[in-house]
């Protein structure tokens, strides 16, 4: 058998060896840097390093699952899936550490279902189901990039979003600010009032639906103008 044959054989070999084993690991790091770096680009905190060593870790237990079976048949507790359960579950730690919760806006939910998915990636590294991993990586890719523009394109008035007013009067009627609402394409959701007579001050909370191109400076000048206006916020959650 020639060198490259046998390079080949160790490669797709079912059984743990030492040069498959080296080429599985290169393999999943190098999968999960791809997917790191577009989640880098995105300004992601969890980047190349983060998933180069998630889906590395990942292949490497699976080989441990498939070696201690292997190796030690009359083991009771060879089972070669015990260890790639837990990594399932020990992975969802990492997944709530890349999401950040500020003020009710939820960020890094994509980036922690990448993290889940390259560790799935390496597991079926470990496995040596190479192909079925690149395919895996590419749907990935074209999740995060292709189908986030689509996304964009499609979903552009789907943002809810909660306009706070405090005037300095007591209002019984905003028919003027729906209609500024209506004259920007803004969809009033619903709306909640606060009156502090003691003050002479109404708060408004307008929930509505806005489009990703919405020019909030405009809109404010033209609320300002409306009534005599102490300040106006754009917040993601209601507060009240």
């Amino acid at each position: 058998m020639s060198v490259v044959e046998q390079l080949f054989y160790d490669i797709n070999s079912i059984e743990v060896n030492t040069i498959g084993s080296i080429y599985k690991l290169v393999l999943s790091m190098l999968l999960g840097a791809v997917v790191g770096y577009e989640r880098k680009r995105k300004g992601q905190t969890a980047g190349v390093r983060t998933f180069s060593l998630i889906s590395m870790g990942a292949t490497l237990a699976m080989l441990l699952s498939i070696y201690v079976p292997q190796e030690y048949m009359g083991l009771k507790n060879g089972d070669p899936g015990r260890i790639a359960a837990q990594v399932i579950t020990g992975i969802g730690f990492l997944g709530a550490g890349a999401i950040i919760q500020m003020k009710g806006s939820v960020r890094g939910l994509t980036t922690a279902a990448g993290i889940w998915m390259v560790a799935i990636i390496g597991m079926a590294v470990g496995l040596g189901m190479y192909w079925l991993s690149v395919v895996a990586c590419a749907l990935i890719l074209f999740i995060l990039v292709q189908l986030e523009r689509i996304e964009h394109k499609v979903s552009r008035g789907s943002e809810s979003r909660i306009i706070c007013i405090r005037t300095a009067d007591i209002l019984h009627d905003i028919s003027d600010y729906k209609q500024v609402l209506r004259q920007h394409n803004i969809h009033l959701n619903n709306v909640f009032v606060d009156y502090d007579y003691d003050a002479s001050e109404t708060r408004l909370n307008l929930v509505v639906l806005v489009r990703e191109t919405t020019n909030y400076i405009n809109l404010f000048s033209q609320f300002e103008k409306l009534h005599p206006t102490k300040s106006i916020t754009l917040a993601n959650q209601l507060s009240i």
